[in-house]
C-alpha cells in the first residue's frame, strides 16, 4: 500500500508549499500531492515541478464546489502535467478534458459535498459508483471514507474493491490519522491513502516535534501493513 503525501491542511494547499518540498526532501517520498485550492497556479506549476523533480509521483485534488470550476481545475491539470488527477465527479466532463493526456484520473465515489468535504452514500451506492467508472476507462477511484455521514468507513472501503476489481486502484483520501486506520485499510482492500493535516498538526504522532518525524512514522506504519 502506498502512503501519499498531500501538502494540504483543512482541504488547501498550505501557503508555504513551496519550502515543505524542500524541507521534507529528506524523507524521499515517493508520492507526494495537493490540493487545487489554496495557492495560485503558477505556485502550483512550480510545486508540481518540483515533486516530480524529488522522484515522486505528483497527484492534484479536486475540491472545487462548483461543476465549472472543477472542469477548470482538471484543465490546469492537463497544464501542470500531473501523474494522476483524483476527485470530481463529473466524469464525462474530466475525461474529455485529460484525453489525450498522461494524466490518471480517479474521480470521487459516493456523494460528496461541501468544504472540507464530506461524504454521503451507501456501500452499494459506491459499489456501483466504482462499476460505472472502470466502464468508462477510469484509472480508479478517489474515496473519502472516513469523511463518511452515514456509513461505516470500512465497509465503503469493501465496497468499492468489489466495484472497482482486483487490478483497479483504490485511494482512501480524508481524515486519515493512525495507524489502527492504515492497517484496516489495507486488510479492506485499499491500494493507497493520503495524509495532509495529521503530519502538519503533529497528531499523527503526537510525541514527535518536527514535520520529518511524522512522515518517518506514516510510512513506517504503511510499510507494516504492506
Amino acid at each position: 500500500m502506498d502512503f501519499i503525501f498531500m501538502l494540504t491542511r483543512q482541504d488547501r494547499t498550505v501557503a508555504d508549499c513551496l519550502e515543505v518540498m524542500e524541507l521534507i526532501a529528506p524523507a524521499k517520498l515517493r508520492h507526494v500531492g495537493f490540493k487545487d485550492v489554496g495557492v495560485a497556479p503558477d505556485v502550483l506549476k512550480h510545486l508540481n515541478d518540483r515533486i516530480r523533480a524529488s522522484g515522486a509521483v505528483t497527484y492534484m485534488e479536486v475540491v472545487s464546489t462548483t461543476p465549472e470550476a472543477a472542469l477548470n481545475s482538471a484543465r490546469i491539470a492537463v497544464d501542470l502535467g500531473i501523474d494522476r488527477l483524483l476527485g470530481g465527479t463529473d466524469v464525462e466532463g474530466i475525461q474529455a478534458i485529460i484525453k489525450g493526456s498522461n494524466t490518471a484520473y480517479y474521480p470521487f465515489c459516493g456523494f460528496p459535498s461541501g468544504h472540507p468535504t464530506k461524504l454521503g452514500g451507501r456501500p452499494d451506492q459506491v459499489e456501483a459508483h466504482c462499476r460505472r467508472f472502470i466502464e468508462k476507462g477510469c484509472a480508479g477511484t478517489d474515496l473519502l471514507a472516513y469523511r463518511a455521514t452515514a456509513a461505516d468507513p470500512i465497509e465503503l472501503v469493501k465496497a468499492a474493491r468489489r466495484g472497482l476489481g482486483a487490478g483497479n486502484h483504490l485511494i482512501v483520501a480524508g481524515s486519515v490519522g493512525n495507524a489502527k486506520q492504515i492497517g484496516d485499510l489495507k486488510r479492506a482492500g485499499a491500494n493507497a491513502f493520503t495524509i495532509g493535516s495529521a503530519a502538519f498538526d503533529g497528531s499523527y504522532a503526537p510525541n514527535m516535534g518536527h514535520l520529518l518525524s511524522q512522515l518517518a512514522a506514516i510510512q513506517a506504519d504503511c510499510d507494516k501493513a504492506g
